[in-house]
């Protein structure tokens, strides 16, 4: 096996950090679970593995139809790290969030092999390809396939009023009404509503313009 100097494992090194730690700074400037520390460590690790699984073995004779494999370290990575993004990803309800700090993750420790094998351009193609995923292409997917938030809205009514009106009001500001049901109680009347909010519409504004009706002694989100 080939050997490689000092400087070039430096080098390799600090390259799979500065280009892991670049996709962390992201991740971190977003409060997501896995930031700058993290993603800098994968990427390093990974690196380290790639020198060790390349470079190692070359001082040991294998006799006996014993081969040297120098890619079966380096190919444990790409398991080891699914459990490292497995700890990233969150279940609330019905919703799951993480998955993308999960791939950043796996992507990072991808960045850092190439940099370990010496692959350089392919490093920095990976993570000016990450980057723009992440950043601008997160703009342009959000505005092209957004969907609906939905929400409970809780519309207190004065008494006599119709409800007629809160309908309307909402499907002005943009809202779609999922399901719609007033209770009474006694001489109180109020409605719960459940909504989407669809694209330009916001939730302060639809709080504003319903303590605007007559018919709406006040509203909530629920």
């Amino acid at each position: 096996m080939p050997d490689i100097s000092w400087g070039e494992v430096l080098l390799r090194l600090a390259v799979a950090a500065g280009l892991g730690g670049v996709i962390g700074i992201e991740r971190e400037l977003r409060e997501r679970e896995a930031g700058f520390r993290t993603h800098l460590l994968v990427s390093v690790g990974a690196a380290l593995f790639t020198l060790v699984s390349a470079y190692a073995w070359g001082d040991f004779v294998f006799g006996g139809g014993v081969t040297f494999d120098p890619t079966r370290i380096a190919a444990q990575v790409v398991t080891g790290i699914g459990f490292l993004g497995a700890g990233a990803i969150i279940r609330q309800g019905l919703s799951v969030r993480g998955l993308t700090t999960a791939a950043t993750l796996w992507v990072v420790a991808g960045i850092g092999m190439a940099a370990g094998a010496g692959l350089y351009s392919a490093a920095v193609v990976g993570t000016v390809v990450a980057l723009v995923t992440l950043w601008p292409l997160r703009v342009v997917a959000r505005r092209l396939f957004e969907r609906p938030h939905r929400r409970r809205l809780a519309i207190d009514l004065r008494r006599g009023r119709p409800s007629a009106p809160v309908i309307a009001a909402l499907e002005e500001l943009g809202l779609r009404v999922v399901a719609f049901r007033v209770a009474e109680d006694g001489e109180q009347r109020a409605v719960d509503a459940e909504v989407e909010l669809l694209h330009g519409a916001r939730a302060e504004e639809v709080l504003l313009r319903l303590g605007e009706l007559e018919e709406v002694a006040g509203a909530r989100w629920a």
